[in-house]
């Protein structure tokens, strides 16, 4: 398989369904976004305990069925219900851990920083999954995921914070 086919010079690129769409579609915006976030996770797990690099590297893994999601106009549904409770037990988890009382100035480690990028990508992510959702009437299951994705990465970032007493709040 080659890496550069030249399918894309004219400005277009191929979904899973065959069609061919500007690389500037909310389509595309949403799994660029996505792929950007992918890449910040990537970078993220060298910096995290292993237990979270673990699951981040998860995600990552769920990430590329959310891209299918979009590229197939929501024909190919690979994450949904079991994936999005997974991450609520996870937030539950770590929400038992950390109790939130004001807000947090994020960054107050290397490994928070990374994973409120991430989080903060995530949330560009989403906001461009609702234009596909409300616009569109596909990515329902992306757009879930994403919320309680970028939910799960706050929390991880405040335990790191936490664990190494670092917690910055705002008063």
């Amino acid at each position: 398989m080659s890496i550069t086919t030249k399918t894309g010079d004219k400005g277009l690129t191929g979904l899973f369904t065959g069609e061919r769409i500007a690389k500037y579609s909310p389509v595309m915006e949403a799994n660029g976004t996505i792929d950007e976030l992918d890449s910040f996770l990537g970078e993220a797990k060298h910096y995290v305990p292993e237990e979270m690099a673990e699951t981040l590297e998860k995600i990552q893994v769920q990430l590329y069925g959310i891209m299918g999601e979009l590229a197939s106009k929501g024909k190919y549904v690979k994450v949904g219900e079991e994936e999005v409770k997974w991450m609520e037990g996870l937030i539950t988890k770590y929400e038992e851990e950390f109790q939130m009382k004001a807000f947090v100035l994020p960054g107050s480690t290397i490994a928070s920083a990374k994973l409120d990028i991430c989080r903060t990508i995530a949330r560009r992510a989403e906001r461009k999954v609702a234009k596909l959702v409300l616009d569109y009437g596909f990515g329902k299951n992306a757009l879930v995921y994403l919320n309680r994705l970028s939910d799960l990465l706050f929390i991880m970032a405040r335990i790191i914070e936490k664990r190494e007493g670092k917690i910055k709040e705002v008063k």
